[in-house]
């Protein structure tokens, strides 16, 4: 069996999860699912991103513990992939002291080639993407771009450096040749664009004052705490054992693909490579980098007040109406729009009165002839894995909605209900092969469907409660 290894990105835990978190995990599952069914060893990874001072303040504001606050929210997180139907095979919080040894061990190996420094350093920090900018990377207003209205801290402090610049030329040649592959083309030329306007240096700790003495603790230095980045990057190979299991860390890095928001394109396309290359390390192969939930055509935002709470969307529409929703109208690449009448219309048309009155005829049908199936093959067609190997998620569920249509059109042409005995079942046996292909390879996309169809038309085929019910 061949091994893969993909992640998604490490949340922030200083607030719930969001519909944007649910849309990544259920990505990330439809291609561990994937390579499952391609007869691969599949390790999928998560984790809470919690040495922040982001989460620091939310502790703060109310009133709160911070180790107490990250537990009960990294919680949260881990309840959301189980009601998407989603298992971490590890989920590492950033404050498990395994992951504080792996970190310092990362620092210790950047430290060993030359490339940490330490000096007196003043900085505009954005604490929302727990990161320093230099004024041209802000918007007009001398705002960050991910966090427009909120004012940046103007920071000086002495703390320890990173030398990134080292590595620009290097950089640019991985992603050029893709042996660091980004997904979309456009995000790999939003990155080379990056590094060719020059790289700098790097902070990559705070002091404990501003820290408020948490996070890791840098290698002898009491005074100082990781930044962000370079631990919360570190939890993709702590949680596989870096520093902590030789065997485990080696069966699995380096990661098949890290999945992404493009927010954060930046310290994953070129920040961890150079820490990795610094440490000695092998690289990712490659990024997958999707977009933004905006919510009718507004970005979704605390501020605004249209952050949508995954779990009331999967118990009124059910996990796989979500997962259908998210992988089909949410382009993979690119930012997608959220609407909730639109869901309902999508839900009612493509899934109540498709997927799930097609199913109910046939089966209502073979029931009354006896119909009685082979066990089917569960298996991809060729067609559905190279798009879903090309994160082409919306495509694939085209050609699968295709066969819906085209068995419903031959259903209307054929009166089947005007038939009797053997010249019924032959045409039933005909729409089953349509509905089993239907069924096989939704199998990454909405398991638990694929499970009742493939399950209800193998044997003898009996009529059963609605797939999706109709919302009224």
């Amino acid at each position: 069996m061949n091994k893969f290894y993909l992640t998604t990105a490490i949340p922030y835990v200083n607030a719930a999860p969001h519909v944007g978190h649910a849309l990544e995990f259920v990505q990330a599952d439809t291609i561990k699912r994937t390579r499952i069914l391609l007869g691969d060893e599949v390790l999928l990874l998560s984790g809470s991103d919690e040495n922040a001072l982001k989460n620091v303040q939310a502790a703060e504001k109310e009133g709160k513990n911070v180790q107490g606050f990250v537990d009960e929210n990294s919680v949260l997180f881990q309840e959301l992939a189980k009601k998407l139907n989603i298992d971490f095979d590890v989920f590492q919080k950033g404050s498990n002291p395994d992951h504080f040894k792996s970190s310092q061990k990362l620092w210790e190996l950047c430290d060993k080639n030359g490339d940490i420094y330490k000096k007196e350093y003043s900085g505009l920090y954005c604490v929302g993407c727990e990161a320093f900018y230099e004024l041209e990377e802000l918007n007009e207003n001398g705002e960050c771009f991910e966090h427009p209205g909120k004012k940046l801290e103007e920071v000086t402090e002495t703390n320890y450096f990173f030398k990134l610049s080292r590595y620009q030329e290097q950089l640019e040649n991985l992603i050029e040749n893709d042996e660091l592959k980004i997904t979309p083309v456009s995000r790999k030329n939003e990155v080379l664009g990056f590094l060719k306007q020059g790289l700098k240096d790097i902070s990559i700790s705070r002091s404990n004052t501003r820290a408020k003495n948490w996070g890791v603790p840098v290698p002898g230095d009491d005074t100082q705490r990781m930044y962000v980045w370079f631990d919360a990057l570190n939890i993709y190979q702590s949680g596989i054992g870096f520093a902590l299991d030789e065997k485990e860390y080696d069966k699995w890095w380096p990661a098949d693909v890290h999945v992404i928001g493009k927010g954060i394109i930046k310290f994953h396309a070129i920040y961890w490579p150079a820490f990795l290359i610094s440490a000695g390390l092998k690289l990712p192969k490659s990024l997958f980098v999707h977009g933004y939930f905006t919510v009718d055509g507004q970005k979704m935002s605390k501020t605004i007040g249209n952050v949508i709470d995954p779990i009331y969307l999967i118990d009124k529409y059910g996990v796989d109406g979500i997962r259908y929703y998210f992988l089909n109208e949410i382009p993979p690449t690119s930012d997608g729009d959220f609407a909730e009448n639109k869901l309902k219309e999508i839900y009612n048309a493509n899934l109540a009165n498709g997927i799930g009155n097609l199913t109910a005829r046939v089966a209502k049908l073979s029931e009354k002839v006896g119909l009685e199936l082979p066990d089917p093959e569960r298996k991809l067609a060729p067609e559905i894995v190279e798009k879903l190997t090309d994160y082409k998620f919306n495509e694939a569920l085209g050609i699968i909605w295709e066969k819906v249509g085209e068995v419903d059109k031959k259903i209307n042409q054929d009166e089947p209900w005007k038939l009797e005995g053997e010249a019924l079942s032959e045409k039933l046996r005909g729409y089953a092969s349509y509905i089993i292909y239907i069924g096989a390879n939704l199998a990454p996309f909405m398991p638990e469907t694929s499970e009742k169809i493939m399950s209800q038309f193998s044997g003898k085929v009996k009529s059963s409660d609605p797939l999706f019910p109709r919302l009224s």
